[in-house]
């Protein structure tokens, strides 16, 4: 569609976070200019064999880089940042804006990634505004979230305002003291808010969200009542939650060592900035501690959603080799699982509890709180900013259906707002809101060496080992297409009745009745000294036999490697120069 001044259409684009809890992605594009609101990841499911993160496919920014303005990030959690170092491998942002705390994480995370060159770096400050092209004025508001240095931001576009909330909640007493901007919101209500982009994760929950200060009376009670260490795991970026630990660590009489990179990196950038305040002797180093009175320890560490290298879990399986559990130990689980990491969480609670800790964790002991507004939070959010079209985002489908639907109780008709996916082009004009296509989407998955992605062929292959093992298929062929010997089979994570020798037998009239019936497809004379040989078919087709004979006989699917051979010498006689002819075909 070709734009003109007097009718701009705005499109904004979804890479990630819809449909989905992670991996939130935004373009906002007009005029042929584009900017970004963050680039997060999100983490592997079970299925996803070696996958260390999961990534948005990437092919419209690829395609459009000459387009892309800017970014803007709105805090700094890894489903929002993670993906940019990755990103910047493939593209150029010419700039990229954002709170301190987000900016100084992701200054080091481009720094290990060597990308640090292809981008700069900018921090704001509440209420600043920063242009980005042509089209884009952007002013940072402040929110509450459950990290230090969150921010909502206005979009001022040639199509009107567009707000998008960021992740928040509703927090009346933040731990920093750094309150929700509500009177600027309110202002921006008041002068007309063209379009609302909005956080949907709790949209399910009634209520308000309660406040992070609430965890602090149940945590200081726990701490109370413990009588030797104290291990508390929570997300390494729980800026005001670290804090609050902090606090009562000091007021209990405990020194405190911290284990796990992304932990030790969070409260190094976060006391730099004032984000967490505690004296210098608070913090001691672990083989400090290990000489300390167990009633005057606490060790915070990574770990809290079961990750498999993470400092607890390593702790859980008796893998640490600085750290042991042992009796009286108080293990204290101050966050709950995210979607897909149940089982691994409950997996390390059991070895920590049969190792002799008590494990303090889950919803009712009332130590984590979300950093997601509830339904009244959204309420509030949607009243104060009073906009005429709606976007629901950041959210699995039935909750960008329920945040909708709190929309319409709120007075916002149907037909301004859409339901979403990842991909979709929503064209905002000044009079509508639509659905106007699609661009790519999915997934791009990097390995754990996260210097190389996993394609799908990949992928399906580690799933058939980890699923049905893998077959092993070697055969010696003369020219004349016939066996020279049997051939030789072995099999690595296989189950089956069969008998090996009743296998191999089978393998071998497999691959007898593929040369039998086919080969004259594949080989050719010309002449009395000439044959041509075309091996990559032949292979083909018997590999493709061998794995129907397979899925049939062992009633599963296990990955097949099929090693050919072709005898040295061809049984038709020929010049040495047709011999290399025929062996390069």
């Amino acid at each position: 569609m070709t734009q003109t001044n007097a009718s701009p259409m705005l499109k904004i684009i979804p890479l990630g976070g819809l449909h989905e809890i992670g991996k939130n992605t935004c373009v906002f594009e007009i005029n042929d200019e584009i900017i970004l609101l963050d680039a997060g990841l999100a983490f592997p499911t079970d299925g996803m064999h070696g996958v260390n993160i999961v990534l948005p496919d990437m092919t419209y920014l690829r395609e459009n880089r000459h387009k892309i303005k800017g970014m803007i990030v709105t805090h700094g959690h890894e489903d929002h940042i993670g993906g940019i170092p990755f990103h910047l491998k493939q593209f150029e942002i010419p700039v990229i804006y954002g709170p301190r705390l987000a900016m100084a994480l992701l200054e080091d995370k481009l720094e290990e990634a060597g990308v640090a060159n292809r981008t700069e770096l900018r921090t704001v400050r509440p209420r600043e505004i920063v242009r980005i092209g042509n089209s884009f004025f952007v002013e940072y508001i402040r929110n509450t979230h459950s990290i230090a240095d969150s921010f909502t931001v206005a979009i001022r576009t040639p199509v009107g305002v567009v707000i998008h909330t960021g992740d928040f909640k509703i927090d009346h007493t933040p731990v920093d003291g750094e309150f929700f901007d509500f009177q600027r919101l309110a202002e921006y209500g008041e002068k007309g808010v063209h379009c609302l982009i909005s956080d949907s994760t709790n949209s399910e929950v009634p209520g308000y969200t309660p406040s992070e200060r609430s965890v602090y009376p149940n945590l200081d009670r726990i701490f109370s009542q413990a009588t030797g260490r104290i291990l508390v795991t929570t997300f390494a970026s729980s800026v005001h939650r670290i804090n609050m630990i902090l606090e009562l660590a000091k007021k209990h009489h405990r020194v405190v060592s911290v284990v796990g990179r992304s932990m030790l990196n969070v409260i190094a950038h976060a006391r730099t900035l004032g984000y967490i305040k505690c004296a210098d002797d608070l913090l001691q180093p672990l083989h400090v501690v290990q000489k300390v009175p167990d009633e005057n320890v606490l060790i915070l560490t990574t770990g809290s959603q079961g990750e498999p290298m993470s400092a607890m879990t390593r702790i859980a399986n008796g893998d640490h080799h600085k750290i042991k559990i042992r009796q009286g130990d108080t293990v204290v689980f101050s966050a709950n699982p995210i979607p897909g990491n149940t089982i691994a969480v409950v997996n390390t609670i059991d070895k920590l509890m049969m190792k002799g800790a008590k494990v303090i964790y889950g919803r009712e002991q009332g130590i984590h709180v979300s950093g997601h507004g509830s339904q009244e939070d959204q309420k509030l959010m949607i009243g104060l900013t009073r906009p005429k079209f709606f976007l629901p985002v950041h959210g699995e489908h039935r909750m960008l259906v329920k945040h909708g639907q709190t929309a319409q109780s709120m007075g916002i008709p149907a037909e301004n707002m859409v339901i979403i996916d990842n991909g979709d082009v929503v064209e905002l004009t000044g009079s509508a809101i639509r659905i106007g296509g699609k661009v790519p989407s999915g997934i791009e998955l990097m390995d754990t060496s996260r210097s190389g992605v996993v394609d799908s062929k990949v992928l399906k292959e580690r799933q058939q080992l980890a699923g049905d093992g893998m077959v092993t298929v070697a055969a010696v062929i003369d020219w004349e297409g016939q066996l020279i010997a049997k051939p030789e089979i072995h099999l690595r994570g296989v189950v089956t009745s069969l008998s090996r020798a009743d296998l191999l037998k089978k393998v071998q009239e497999t691959i007898e009745l593929v040369l039998r019936d086919r080969w004259k497809e594949f080989a050719r004379t010309f002449g009395d000294s000439q044959l041509e040989l075309d091996r990559v078919g032949l292979q083909t087709q018997i590999e493709r036999e061998l794995v129907r004979m397979l899925r049939r006989e062992l009633q599963s699917n296990p990955l097949l490697v099929f090693l050919m051979q072709m005898a040295e010498e061809p049984s038709i006689r020929s010049t040495k120069r047709e011999r290399v002819q025929a062996i390069a075909s």
